[in-house]
């Protein structure tokens, strides 16, 4: 198992669920989880029904097995000044420099930067050991930017390594690397069965294997329930004579079957629904199989009837746990 896990996908995915859905099936295995939040979006708080976290690593849940999930919001200012005390031992000259603004600016005017200092800081956690020798957690699961920018935002680090061929910042970006590039790391890509998501799935696992990162699992998000099996699906609604709907709707209460009695006025809706169904599981057919083609582990979770909250992700977890994706 990969001890940092990657999660991203295209906005509305639901990325941010599955990573903490992810955290807490490991949590229920027994481990020791570090769930990260990079965007600033507080994501991980809303979900886990908890204040806004602090730059700062807080226990956030306990799991039924035993593990504990512990979550950590990324501030790119206050991990340059870590950055500083590390390397350069400008603990108090970089809180001076935080004070006149220049650590704001500096995040700012180079995003590239913001990029290695969240990187850096999840990377940290991934190798950090107590003074017995052992992990601090079992695992890491970041909760990272969308698709279109996740190849370079976990790539960045190369960049960095080519421009300081020396120093500090060229050691400390080959580190990170060594760990992003490693068997230790697994990108895993969140999507929808719709055609836009699959696509910029299916681009994204290009980039990352160009870069030489390593794709983990596709994870298909909110699918929807079944309502029509292939049998049904074949025969088609449109096949069956109107009388005959306007009978089976009246045996199930649903009104008289005379002409202009309410069974019969539901024939056209009912056949109007059933073709809107059978266009959507044609399409999500199509994209099924084109997430089958790019060879890569497939899972699937359900789209909730009753929304997203606390036991909502827990039913999630426990659905990544049955598909074996925690072991």
């Amino acid at each position: 198992m990969s001890r940092l896990q990657v999660v991203s996908g295209k906005g509305g995915t639901g990325k941010t669920t599955v990573a903490a859905a992810l955290a807490l099936a490991l949590a229920t295995e027994g481990k020791r989880t570090l769930l990260v939040e990079v965007e600033g979006r507080q994501g991980i708080a809303q979900l886990f029904e908890t204040e806004a976290l602090p730059y700062e690593e807080r226990k956030i849940a306990v799991a039924p097995g035993g593990g504990e999930v512990y979550a950590l919001a990324i501030d790119p200012e206050l991990a340059l000044l870590d950055y500083l005390q590390m390397f350069y031992k400008l603990g108090g000259a970089g809180r001076a420099l935080k004070k006149l603004g220049a650590i704001d600016f500096a995040t700012t005017i180079a995003p590239g930067l913001r990029d290695v200092l969240l990187t850096g800081k999840a990377c940290e956690a991934v190798r950090r050991k107590d003074k017995r020798g052992r992990y601090a957690y079992d695992c890491v699961i970041m909760d990272a930017p969308p698709t279109g920018r996740i190849t370079r935002f976990l790539n960045v680090n190369d960049e960095v390594a080519g421009l300081a061929k020396i120093g500090p910042i060229h050691n400390q970006a080959q580190a990170v690397m060594r760990v992003l590039k490693s068997p230790e790391t697994s990108v895993h890509l969140v999507t929808l069965l719709e055609e836009m998501p699959v696509q910029e799935t299916a681009d994204g696992i290009a980039e990352l294997k160009a870069a030489q990162l390593p794709v983990g699992r596709v994870i298909v998000n909110m699918v929807r329930p079944a309502l029509l099996d292939e049998a049904a699906l074949e025969l088609g609604l449109e096949q069956t004579p109107r009388t005959a709907i306007a009978k089976s709707l009246s045996a199930a209460g649903l009104g008289g079957a005379r002409r202009g009695g309410n069974a019969e006025r539901l024939v056209d809706p009912l056949l109007e629904q059933a073709a809107e169904y059978a266009e959507r599981h044609a399409l999500e057919r199509d994209q099924r199989a084109v997430l089958g083609a790019l060879g890569l582990p497939l899972h699937e979770l359900p789209l909730l009837a009753g929304g997203m909250d606390l036991a909502g992700l827990y039913e999630l977890a426990t659905e990544l746990r049955k598909q074996g994706i925690a072991a």
